[in-house]
């Protein structure tokens, strides 16, 4: 009978979506899965947990070994496990949300290892709704990074101008970690170091912009874009701070770059750049102003 039973026992890997930040946030199916799983890893360098929740899933669901880049990246401890057992991988909000969660089901589809997912909800569902801005009218998304060393990565602000003209909102996540390795203990950007960054990408790309090819519509089109977003007032940038999204204590402050840098955040935050506004969209922005801050 054991020997039957080993035969019946399910193998392979589940990428589980835990939701943006609490136990509550993940589904009936996310916790089932981990609690079926004879491994968990916790995926912690694209996004985290508060540590509390984590200890509260923990003792839902069993043992979870956290893990960072290096180990997703190069997942054989993963993989090994799974060719006979069922492993689980937590990911925080959607698990195909990152191409480096797509990456690893690829992976595990190539070594023959049977990979299921179990969606979750993220930060990009719960966004555009929450402060009432139109989620037909959001462009591509961008991440603004820390600086590292004397370098600073331009592509955010050039995916926000090219929206910025063609009209469309930009939701734009935080970087997690100040090194870029994966590897250390991950330091939630908060808005002043968001501020900051922006502040770096605007005076490269401004000593930058005159190397731009023209040579066709679309980079005519995005040094038109850069050249416009570069000469407006940097206070005059309207943004809306998402900060907690999804949790009881979630917050939304429509306000601009220059006030944005005194604002304490939460633990993990957010930002969204309006495009043009229709007059509904203008009237939800407004609840979000916050006088006296």
């Amino acid at each position: 009978m054991a020997e039957d039973s080993d035969k019946l026992k399910q193998t392979g890997l589940v990428l589980i979506g835990m939701g943006p930040n609490m136990l509550t946030s993940m589904t009936e199916e996310a916790i089932v899965a981990a609690e079926s799983a004879d491994f968990r890893y916790y995926e912690a360098y694209t996004a985290i947990w508060p540590i509390e929740e984590l200890d509260r899933l923990e003792s839902r669901v069993g043992s979870i070994k956290k893990v960072m880049r290096p180990e997703v990246e190069q997942p054989e401890e993963i993989f090994n496990l799974a060719k006979a057992n069922n492993v689980a991988v937590l990911v925080v909000g959607d698990p195909l949300q990152a191409t480096t969660h797509v990456d690893l089901q690829l992976q595990a589809e190539e070594h023959g290892i049977d990979c299921r997912i179990v969606h979750g909800i993220s930060i990009t569902n719960i966004v555009t709704g929450a402060i009432g801005l139109s989620n037909y009218k959001f462009g591509r998304q961008t991440t603004l990074t820390y600086p590292y060393s004397n370098w600073i990565a331009t592509s955010p602000l050039e995916i926000l101008a090219m929206n910025r003209i063609m009209g469309h909102h930009t939701l734009a996540l935080l970087d997690l970690d100040p090194t870029g390795a994966g590897t250390g203990k991950q330091q939630p950007m908060r808005p002043r170091d968001a501020v900051a960054s922006i502040r770096l990408m605007i005076e490269k790309q401004s000593r930058d912009i005159e190397t731009i090819e023209d040579n066709d519509s679309l980079s005519n089109l995005k040094k038109q874009a850069l050249d416009e977003l570069v000469a407006t007032k940097f206070t005059d940038w309207n943004v809306v701070l998402c900060s907690d999204m999804g949790a009881e204590n979630q917050s939304i402050i429509y306000t601009n770059l220059a006030d944005l840098a005194d604002l304490p955040g939460g633990n993990m935050n957010c930002l969204v750049f309006p495009a043009s506004t229709s007059d509904v969209e203008e009237k939800a922005l407004l609840r979000w102003i916050k006088e006296g801050l």
